[in-house]
């Protein structure tokens, strides 16, 4: 028994709209990922500047000669 035309459709735009659904989640996971990369950036960038701040204050306490 052959699928008609009305089947084959259907089933074409059920496979694109799974397939959109799909991309969607692995687009949230991967948005997920980067905005944890950016957290992670942020402390890194945090610890930086506050060692170049003791360092910073060390040199001025420091007496020249």
């Amino acid at each position: 028994m052959p699928l008609e035309a009305n089947s084959v459709t259907l089933a074409i735009v059920i496979g694109v709209l799974a397939a959109i659904v799909y991309s969607l989640r692995i687009l949230v996971l991967m948005e997920r990922r980067i905005a944890r990369m950016e957290v992670h950036l942020e402390k890194i960038a945090s610890r930086i500047l506050r060692e170049e701040l003791r360092i910073e204050r060390g040199f001025k306490k420091r007496p020249r000669k």
